[in-house]
C-alpha cells in the first residue's frame, strides 16, 4: 500500500540553527533517505520552499481569490512530501517515526486513494 508522509517543522526555527547544525540536520535527512531507498520503502521524496513562497488558490462561488502566502499561519509549515510503500498503516508509522524530521515536527501519515477504483 502507498502512503503520504507530510513533513511539518518549524520553519524560524530551523532558520536560527547554525550552519553546522543544519548540515548535521540535512546529513541526517539524506542518510535517512537513502536507507528508505535501500529498504524499499521511498518511492518519491520532495522538500518544499519556504512557506513565504507559496500561493494559495481558492474559487467560490465563481470567484477567483489569489492569496500570498500558505494555506495557515502556523508555528509549523510543510517542509516535505514523502512517498512511500508499506505493508499497512502500522509499518508506515514506524516508517514516519524514523525519520529525522520526526524530531522538529509532526509528520502526517495518509493512505494514497485508488482513483482508478
Amino acid at each position: 500500500m502507498r502512503y503520504i508522509l507530510l513533513a511539518y517543522g518549524d520553519e524560524q526555527e530551523l532558520a536560527a540553527m547554525s550552519s553546522s547544525e543544519r548540515e548535521a540536520l540535512w546529513d541526517a535527512f539524506l542518510a535517512n533517505d537513502q536507507a528508505l531507498r535501500e529498504s524499499g520503502h521511498l518511492l518519491a521524496v520532495e522538500g518544499l520552499q519556504s512557506s513565504c513562497s507559496a500561493t494559495t488558490v481558492r474559487v467560490q462561488h465563481g470567484n477567483l481569490s489569489i492569496t500570498v502566502g500558505p494555506l495557515a499561519e502556523t508555528k509549523q509549515q510543510l517542509i516535505g512530501i514523502f512517498t512511500i510503500t508499506a505493508r499497512d498503516l502500522n509499518e508506515a508509522i514506524q516508517v514516519a517515526a524514523r525519520m529525522p524530521q520526526a524530531r522538529g515536527g509532526p509528520i502526517e501519515v495518509r493512505p494514497i486513494a485508488a482513483l482508478d477504483q
